[in-house]
C-alpha cells in the first residue's frame, strides 16, 4: 500500500471520529487602499458616473475583505454600499459631518465587524474636527476601527489616511505621520496593525522613512508581488508616482499587488488600488 493511500485511510478514519476537525491554514485577510477620486471631474471617462461600474466590478473581482479609502464623497460611497453585496461602510467628512471628503473604511460585513472605531485630525488639536495647524490648505485626518474576524475572532486595526498634497507639504506630511505613528504606539502590541492611505510623498521622502522606522510596507516585505510599484497616473494608465502604500505592524504579509486593470476599458480612478494579503503570525 502505498503511503500516500495509508495517509488517506488515516485521515478518513479520523475524520470519522466525534469532534474531529482537521486543521486548515487561515484564510488570508486582504486589505486594498483605493484613492476613489472625487466626484468633481465632468469631461469623458474620469466621470464618476462612467468610471463607478468599473470600479464595481473591480472591488468584485478582489473582494477585500476592508478598504481604506480617500477622496469618498457620501454620494459615493452611499453607491458602492449599495451596489456591493453585504459591505458596509463608516467614516466622517474631513471638515465634520457628511460634507466634504471622507477617509471612508468599507469591510465585508459577513466576513469583519467593527469593535471599536473613530477618527482624529492631523494637527496640533487631533479631536478638533476640520482643524488644520501646520501651514496646508486643507483638513487631513484619519479614521480608524478595531476589526475582529467573524471566522476565528482574530483582532486587527486598520488606520487610514490622506495626506497634504504639494511638495511644500512635505513637512506637514511627517508631522502628520508622527501623530499617527503616537496614536499608533498606545495600542496593545499584540494586536497587529495596518496603514492604508495615499501619502502624497514617494519612497524616497522623509515621510516614508520616518513611518518605516516603526511600520514595514507591505510591499517590500512580501514574497510575491504584481503590477507595476508606482500608483498615481492621473487618468492616463501610466502610472509615474508611488504614492499609495500599505505599511504593516504584526502581520506576515503573504502578497502584494497594484490594481492595473481597466474593467471594461475604463479606469476606476486616477489612482491605481494597492491590495495585500496579510496573515497573523500565529
Amino acid at each position: 500500500m502505498s503511503s500516500f493511500r495509508r495517509r488517506s485511510l488515516l485521515w478518513l478514519a479520523l475524520s470519522l471520529l466525534p469532534g474531529y476537525a482537521p486543521a486548515m491554514a487561515a484564510e488570508p485577510l486582504r486589505v486594498m487602499s483605493l484613492n476613489v477620486r472625487t466626484p468633481a471631474d465632468t469631461e469623458g471617462d474620469k466621470r464618476w458616473q462612467v468610471r463607478r461600474a468599473a470600479m464595481l466590478a473591480l472591488l468584485r473581482e478582489q473582494h477585500p475583505d476592508v478598504i481604506g479609502t480617500q477622496e469618498l464623497g457620501k454620494q459615493q460611497a452611499d453607491y458602492l454600499a449599495r451596489h456591493l453585496d453585504g459591505y458596509r461602510w463608516f467614516g466622517e467628512g474631513r471638515r465634520g459631518g457628511d460634507g466634504d471628503e471622507h477617509m471612508g473604511v468599507f469591510y465585508d460585513g459577513r466576513t469583519l465587524k467593527v469593535v471599536d472605531s473613530g477618527n482624529f485630525w492631523l494637527s496640533n488639536t487631533p479631536e478638533v474636527a476640520g482643524s488644520i495647524t501646520w501651514g496646508h490648505p486643507l483638513p487631513r485626518m484619519v479614521t480608524w476601527a478595531l476589526f475582529e474576524r467573524l471566522g476565528d475572532r482574530r483582532r486587527f486595526y486598520l488606520y487610514n489616511t490622506h495626506l497634504p498634497y504639494r511638495d511644500q507639504d512635505e513637512p506637514a506630511r511627517v508631522r502628520g505621520a508622527t501623530l499617527i505613528l503616537s496614536r499608533l504606539r498606545q495600542l496593545p502590541g499584540d494586536v497587529p496593525v495596518v496603514l492604508t492611505g495615499d501619502f502624497n510623498s514617494e519612497p524616497d521622502g522623509a515621510t516614508y522613512h520616518t513611518l518605516t522606522a516603526q511600520l514595514a510596507d507591505a510591499r517590500v516585505l512580501a514574497p510575491q508581488r504584481a503590477g507595476p510599484p508606482a500608483t498615481f497616473h492621473g487618468f492616463t494608465g501610466k502610472a509615474d508616482r508611488q504614492l499609495d502604500w500599505i505599511l504593516v505592524r504584526g502581520f506576515v504579509v503573504k502578497h502584494f499587488a497594484t490594481l492595473d486593470q481597466r474593467p471594461g476599458g475604463v479606469l476606476p480612478s486616477d489612482h491605481f488600488p494597492v491590495m495585500a494579503e496579510l496573515a497573523w503570525p500565529n
